[in-house]
This record gives structure tokens, sequence and C-alpha cells, in this order.
């Protein structure tokens, strides 16, 4: 199968090299693979020009943006840039992190369950983290079911039929949401242990945990659904501030009248789907 790829990369000099080193030793290599300079002012723009001159199917594209790290906003807005310079032919298509190292059957196990199962649209591994030991620990608190921003695969029809990576802090669980919508399933693969170089959270600030109160009420949550994930959110981070920022985050966005990123019939979807899956969890 042919795949295309796309790397959103702010200041990644620490890491990136072994992103892309992961990438290029696959043994099934991309056709072609867009790493997107989101305004470094590290050397990170040096280190994938190496690549680009290595690699004939490495493309480096520079652009400006903000130097604040926003999730969701600003790193699906630096992958569409990306995408924007790639054509149709692909199979499937893959949002990567910089910082990340890809086990080398990576993508060659997605080919085979995307070809083997024309049902599933979204595939990827399990994200591994190291401990202050050195020790590489799963890392995985969204569940099973569910694959990281950091390395998700989409097959083409489903990409197409979600309308794309949406440009909002969220993007990574409506994604998996709206494929749902559409009839696709998802598909985590346990044998592909991801290494995640950067810790989950670490760049996160005040500011961006209010946006999960705004990506909840955009995503068509419902007030009862966003008080009962952000009390799950702060359970599993530890973090009771958790459901203050996110309550004022959703009744700001609720007030100011923040359209909609979801349609009506998506909207309904989404709150059917997640209430079922609590009420599945709780045993009823």
């Amino acid at each position: 199968m042919r795949y295309y790829v796309v790397i959103p990369a702010h200041n990644e000099a620490d890491f990136i090299v072994q992103a892309l080193e992961s990438l290029v030793d696959q043994s099934l290599p991309p056709q072609k693979v867009i790493v997107v300079n989101d305004h470094s002012t590290d050397n990170t723009e040096q280190l994938i020009d190496h690549y680009s001159e290595k690699y004939a199917f490495v493309t480096k594209l520079n652009t400006e943006s903000s130097e604040t790290h926003m999730p969701g906003s600003k790193v699906i807005n630096a992958f569409n840039k990306g995408l924007a310079l790639l054509d149709d032919h692909y199979d499937f298509i893959v949002k990567l992190d910089a910082d990340i190292i890809l086990p080398k059957t990576y993508f060659e196990k997605i080919a085979t369950v995307f070809s083997e199962h024309p049902e599933i649209g979204i595939a990827g591994g399990f994200a591994y983290e190291q401990d202050k030991n050195g020790a590489w620990l799963l890392n995985h608190p969204m569940g099973k079911d569910h694959i990281r921003g950091a390395f998700k695969a989409y097959r083409k029809e489903t990409f197409k039929a979600i309308g794309g990576l949406r440009c909002a802090m969220g993007w990574d669980t409506l994604d998996e949401l709206l494929a749902r919508y559409h009839g696709y399933q998802i598909q985590s693969i346990e044998s592909l242990k991801v290494k995640h170089l950067r810790p989950t959270g670490k760049s996160y600030n005040k500011k961006a945990r209010l946006l999960q109160g705004k990506a909840m009420f955009t995503m068509g949550y419902g007030l009862i659904l966003t008080v009962i994930s952000s009390f799950k959110m702060a359970l599993m981070n530890k973090r009771p501030r958790v459901v203050i920022d996110n309550l004022r985050g959703y009744f700001k966005a609720k007030n100011s009248r923040t359209p909609l990123i979801v349609n009506d019939k998506e909207a309904k979807f989404i709150r059917a789907y997640r209430f079922k899956k609590i009420k599945s969890k709780i045993g009823l």
C-alpha cells in the first residue's frame, strides 16, 4: 500500500533525528514525507535539511506561526499546510509527531490491517514513555480503543469522509468519533510499541486546559457529558483543577456563542456514543 506522512515540527532538535531515522528505516517505506518546520528557532530546520537532501521522498516545508505551543490548532494548522503539498495517490495518510521512535515494522503492519479489514478507518500503535529509571512503560491513558494523535494512520476514504483533521483542541478525539459516525472502526495494535520521547502534557499550560472545555462545547458534548468527562480527566491526571478549568472553558465558549465544529447529526451521534461508552463501563 502507498502511504504519505506529514510531520509538524516546532523546535524539535532534541528528538527529530531519532524520529526521522525510525521513519526512513521502515520495512515498508513511505512514498512521500512532508516535514513542516513550523517557526522553529533552534536547528530543527538544518536537521530536516539533512534528511531531505539524503532521501528523495522527504520534503521540507517552512511555515510561520506563533512560538507558543497550543495543542490542536497549531499542530493541525501545520499539518494541513503539509497536506496541501500532497496528491491523492495514496492508500492511507499518516500524521506523526517529531518526538517519537517507531518500531521498524510499524507501517508494514498498519498496511496489513488496512488491506485485510476494509471496515477499519484509523489504525495505530501504543505509546510508551521512559520513567526516571529509564524503563519504557505503557502510557495510553485514553483506553485501548483510542489511538494517540502522535502516530495516527487514516485510510484515504475515511480521511475524506471525516473532512480531514479539524484545527481545534480535541481533534484526535473528534476524528475517531466522526470515523465511527461514518461507519468505520478504530484499530489499535498492541504489538506496535511507539517510544514517545517527550512525556505527555509537559508543554500544556493553563490556557490549553481552558481550551479543553471549549473543545467539549464545540464537539457538541453538552454540559452533563462535559462534567463527567472533566471529572474523569481530573482523576486520570490527578489534577482536580482540571474540572474547574474545563467548565470555565466550556461556559466561555457557550456564552460567546462559539459555533460548533460538527453538525447537529454528528453532535447527536457523539453524545449517544459517549454516553453508551460510559454506561458500559459502569455495567449499565
